[in-house]
């Protein structure tokens, strides 16, 4: 399901149930491509730091480069949360997660060893493609109704303002083109 497929849920709905009112939360942002953009900065921040321990022999992965690392990773982080809290930069943080996976390939052991590098990759995809439901209105999600489908119903079975351009002759059918061939009788001319 996409947000541009998903039913529009109002943001404050009064209900008490926290996980209803997350779930409403969630919906009115790219919760997933910030959740992706946060993750993906963990395995860059991680690797260049980490003294692994295999059989009693330490490996150290560190880089000159682990400066860099440090800032990439708390950067991505920090585009996650500002896709989460202000939702408007959506563009921005996708454009800017997918050049910090990308520059973190040379910087930081590739990336996270290719972890953050994918995540990073797929968490701009998602910030940059996500965009927000059209609100539904009030009047639309009255009580005698009852359900958002009666009123997601409704909505789409209004009918479309009507043209005010005529029609073009291969749009016509034949009586409608005989009939706009015929000259206009004037009202007041006798017959």
């Amino acid at each position: 399901m996409s947000s541009a497929t998903a039913q529009a849920w109002p943001e404050h709905d009064g209900g008490i149930n926290l996980r209803l009112r997350f779930r409403n939360w969630r919906r009115t942002r790219p919760f997933w491509g910030g959740l992706l953009a946060m993750i993906a900065g963990l395995p860059i921040l991680y690797f260049p730091y980490a003294k692994l321990n295999l059989s009693g022999m330490t490996v150290s992965m560190a880089t000159t480069a682990g400066a860099g690392s440090l800032i990439i990773g708390v950067l991505m982080i920090c585009l996650g949360l500002t896709a989460w809290f202000q939702p408007l930069v959506r563009i921005f943080c996708g454009v800017a997660t997918t050049l910090l996976a990308l520059i973190s390939i040379p910087v930081s052991n590739l990336g996270g060893f290719g972890f953050g590098l994918i995540l990073g990759l797929m968490a701009g995809g998602l910030l940059m493609a996500w965009a927000p439901l059209k609100p539904v209105a009030a009047a639309d999600l009255s009580a005698d109704e009852g359900t958002v489908e009666a009123a997601t119903a409704e909505y789409a079975a209004e009918a479309p303002a009507e043209t005010t351009q005529p029609l073009l002759p291969a749009q016509q059918t034949p009586a409608e083109a005989a009939d706009s061939a015929a000259p206009a009788a004037d009202p007041q001319e006798p017959r």
